[in-house]
Order: structure tokens, then sequence, then C-alpha cells
């Protein structure tokens, strides 16, 4: 069997599968921005502690990969809703990162940022964009192979995509431009290598033939986020009325 059979010959519901979870770990809601939040803040906190163990763990809650696959789904595709949809949702959060570990750092440094940890997303190389292009490939790939979804935290780990981000933001803090600069480049290139690689692996599992899955999905992510949006107001309201029953001040 050839390589390229292989990859079509993967189930049409797994292939579905992987579309419909795209779509739904890409949607810019409160849930994605606030574990994205999480983890840019613990990553900001073990580069400036210097600390390896607590920016994996950082890499390991980060569902930034979501969205970045959602763009090759997306190009491959050449359809604008996927993409804009991701792209969105890559941007907020880019920017929410980027501002969290700006805060962080301005309040709670407290020596030098020059850690090693630090200056180690600061020297971009050919060999990162290599790894970003193979880990895209592999977890491109895995989604669409259930049994092997065990070994997605390790992808995310080698894929390193919240780090560089929040070296930005420590360098902004520090209004160090070598830093911002170096790690700038080192996430463009994740980033580079990550879609690269999933348009390819989408291309040859002929995902571009579930357009109207995305579509469906995209809808149904919209209602429910239409839902959720009304129960909160009527949680709000309810809570607005029984403080003002007790004659206390709304806040």
């Amino acid at each position: 069997m050839s390589i390229f059979a292989r990859f079509q010959s993967i189930e049409e519901n797994d292939k579905a599968a992987v579309v419909r979870k795209l779509m739904e770990n890409s949607t810019p809601d409160f849930d994605f921005f606030y574990i994205t939040g999480l983890a840019v803040l613990m990553a900001t906190f073990g580069l400036l502690a210097d600390s390896p163990s607590i920016v994996i763990g950082s890499m390991l809650i980060a569902p930034v990969l979501y969205p970045i696959l959602g763009v090759a789904l997306g190009l491959v595709m050449s359809n604008p809703s996927v993409l804009g949809r991701s792209t969105v949702t890559l941007t907020k959060s880019f920017a929410i990162g980027v501002g969290l570990a700006t805060i962080a750092t301005v309040l709670f440094n407290e020596s030098s940022v020059a850690t090693s940890e630090v200056l180690a997303r600061t020297e971009p190389s050919l060999l990162y964009f290599l790894v970003a292009i193979v880990a895209g490939a592999a977890v491109s790939f895995t989604l669409g192979q259930p049994e092997w979804s065990e070994t997605l935290p390790g992808i995310a780990i080698s894929v390193a995509l919240i780090p560089p981000l929040a070296v930005v933001g420590i360098g902004l803090a520090t209004l160090d431009i070598e830093i911002v600069s170096g790690s700038l480049v080192l996430l463009g290139l994740n980033f580079a290598g990550i879609v690269f690689s999933a348009m390819v692996t989408f291309s040859l599992m002929n995902l571009y033939e579930k357009q109207h899955i995305a579509e469906s999905t995209i809808k149904k992510v919209d209602e429910r986020l239409e839902r959720e949006e009304e129960a909160i107001a009527a949680a709000e309201e309810a809570l607005e009325e029984k403080v003002n029953g007790t004659g206390k001040p709304v806040v």
C-alpha cells in the first residue's frame, strides 16, 4: 500500500470527525480564551522562574494548535468561513496571550528576564521549522486516527507554540527588541511549518470534500453560543433582581 493510498483509505467517519473537532475547538468563545490565557500565564511564570517543567505543563493545556490546523483546513478547502473563523480565534488568542504575558512580567518579575528558558525562545533556526513541519504532519494525521489520540500531548510539547508567545510579552514588558523579534520569528516559523505540513496531510486525506461538514458544524456551534449567551444574560438578570431585592447595590 502506498502512503497516498493510506491517507485516502482513512474512514469517512474519521475524516468527518477531524473536521468537526477542528471547527469545535477553534471557536472564539470564552472557554478557549480562558484556557489560552491560563496557559500563557503558566508559561510566563515558568520562563521567568527558569523552570522547564512549568513551561512544558503550559504546552499541555494550551488549545492554540486547533485554530492553526483550522487555518490549514480553511486553505485546503478554500473556504472563507473556515479560514476566517480560525484566523480570528488565533489572532485574538495571540493578542490576549501577549497582553497577559506583558502584564504578568511587569507585575511579578523579580530579577533579570534573561533566563535560559527565555533565551532559548529567542534563537530561531531552520531546525525549529523542520520540527514544526514534522509535528504538524504528525498531529494532522493523528486526528484522523482515534486510536493514536494519546500521542497528542507529546506532539503539543514538540510544537512549543505558547512559550515563544509568552516571550514576546516578556520582551515587550522589558522593552527588549531582540527578545521580541527573536521570539516572533520563532513563533512564525512554528506557525508556518505546522500549516504547511497540515495542508499537505489534509489534501492527501481529501478533506476538501468535507466542506458541508465544516459549514454545518460552524452553524451548530454558533447556535450553541447563542444559547449560552442567552443563559448568561438570564443568570445576570436573575442575580441583579436578587441583589436588588435584598437592598444591596447592584455590581
